[in-house]
Order: structure tokens, then C-alpha cells, then sequence
């Protein structure tokens, strides 16, 4: 699992700044979910296990932190190299 310290690492936050925790620790929750979700993984593994996985979560977390209205009203450019670039050998495929 993904700690508290290692993700307010990944989004540049002072590990003494703690008014965000459950915030943050909240998305660590759903980011998970949301990788396996897309991933098709139905087991209870670990994830965040997996490196390029793990580092799936933390840009999703990045992106929830820093984005947390569902519009944004800016030109969005999907960065190459990226989540689905990290995920892809993992999708189960299903006949």
C-alpha cells in the first residue's frame, strides 16, 4: 500500500503540513480502486507492488489533488508516457 508520507512526497507537501491528510489519504483509497478498476484486476493483490502500478496511483492522486473540480477551463494535454502507458501490460482482456 501506499503510505501517507510517500504520496504527500510525490505532491511536493510538507510531511509537517497535515491539514490535508485524510484528504490525501482518501485518494490514495480511491486511486487504488480506480488502477484496479482499469486494469480489470478482481484479486485482492497488492498493486502497489507492482512499480509501474504504484506509480499509476500516484499520478492519479496527483492529478485528483490538484484538480478537484470535475471541468477545467484550460487547453488539457495528455501527457505521453503516462498513466496508460504504465498500466497497459497489466489490462486483463476478456473474451
Amino acid at each position: 500500500m501506499i503510505q501517507l508520507d510517500e504520496a504527500k512526497r510525490h505532491l511536493n507537501i510538507d510531511l509537517n503540513y497535515e491539514d490535508d491528510d485524510d484528504y490525501v489519504a482518501m485518494l490514495i483509497d480511491v486511486c487504488v480502486i480506480a488502477v484496479k478498476n482499469a486494469i480489470n484486476d478482481t484479486t485482492t493483490t497488492d498493486i502497489t507492488t507492482i512499480l509501474p502500478l504504484k506509480q499509476a496511483v500516484l499520478l492519479l492522486v496527483g492529478n485528483l489533488y490538484a484538480n478537484r473540480e470535475p471541468v477545467a477551463y484550460n487547453q488539457v494535454v495528455k501527457v505521453p508516457y503516462s498513466f496508460d502507458f504504465l498500466i497497459a501490460p497489466y489490462v486483463a482482456y476478456y473474451n
